[in-house]
């Protein structure tokens, strides 16, 4: 059996895996700001399950930052209470037995090359286009991680071949300005309408509005649109990916499965650009249930 464990900044969910069929869910409230805390939390998470299916099982943790190969610590975690400790090591001594710890980006992209959306390729881009813009990479049914452990943090290149508008592009938590995120995000694209229409709309409607022929939302739609085809081109060219997977909350915007795969072709290096963009299969799962298939 294996367990996996999506922990989050304001949840801890955890799922039993048997062979491909879901056992068991459990989710607790995140003990925010309490590192202690939060590891005994997924410990008793853990320990709940296997009592119950009395069963034991492997255990991956997907954590929205990364431990770092230099000092073994997590770094570019936005639950910042996670920072500077050794999550592995203390989730180890706590549970008895070897873990494994990834990003939740490339859990996201391992649980759909693993029975998702893109079962069967043999190299996936897996993006997550929400609060933030992060990435996964899985090669061969494995995580790619990186000498640094950062592949698939494309959200913070610049956008690439920037029009004269976009130019320095807006300031980013990371210290720069012009970052994909900062385009690609939900605020990002909220902040596009607005712009052009002086309102504040949730990027999850911005899309219903378009449909609906408000002109400011096409604008702010084709905008976008125009933005994830340079930004994809880009990953593309580097990695020429078989499928690229988006999740997260704007995926399930329906128009970027029509209108994104066009605007690729000027900006892809090739005589031909019809890389497959899919809708993730298990949507907001995915994470979970790619921490448990960090165990092969």
């Amino acid at each position: 059996m294996r367990i996996g464990v999506d922990l989050g900044g304001t949840k801890i969910e955890a799922i039993a895996i048997e062979g491909t069929t879901e056992r068991l869910r459990r989710r607790v409230a995140a003990p925010r700001g309490d590192y202690a805390a939060t590891v005994a939390a997924v410990r008793d998470l853990v320990e709940a399950i296997e009592r119950e299916l009395g069963v034991t099982g492997t255990v991956g943790i997907g954590i929205p930052g990364a431990i770092s190969a230099l000092t073994g610590l997590v770094k570019n975690a936005n639950s910042t209470w996670l920072i500077g400790h050794p999550l592995d090591r203390d989730l180890e001594l706590a549970l008895g037995r070897p873990v494994r710890v990834s990003n939740d980006a490339n859990c996201f992209a391992l649980s759909e090359a693993t029975d998702g959306a893109a079962r069967g390729a043999v190299a996936v881009f897996g993006v997550i286009l929400g609060t933030g813009t992060g990435a996964g990479v899985v090669v061969n049914g494995r995580v790619l991680e990186g000498r640094h452990r950062i592949a698939g943090e494309w959200g913070h290149n610049p956008l690439p071949w920037p029009e004269d508008g976009e130019r320095p592009g807006p300031s980013c938590y990371c210290g720069r300005s012009g970052c994909i995120e900062t385009f690609l995000s939900g605020p990002g694209l909220s902040a596009t309408y607005s712009a052009l229409s002086g309102q504040t709309v949730e990027a999850a409607d911005i899309a219903a509005l378009a449909a609906s022929g408000d002109a400011c939302a096409n604008r702010a739609m084709d905008t976008y649109e125009s933005r994830l085809a340079r930004a994809l081109a880009s990953i593309i060219n580097v990695l020429d990916p078989d499928v690229i997977v988006l999740g997260g909350g704007l995926s399930n915007i329906a128009r970027l499965y029509t209108r994104v795969p066009p605007l690729l072709k000027p900006f892809v290096f090739s005589d031909s650009a019809d890389t497959p963009l899919v809708a993730a299969r298990h949507g907001d799962s995915s994470g979970v249930r790619g921490a448990a298939w960090l165990w092969p």
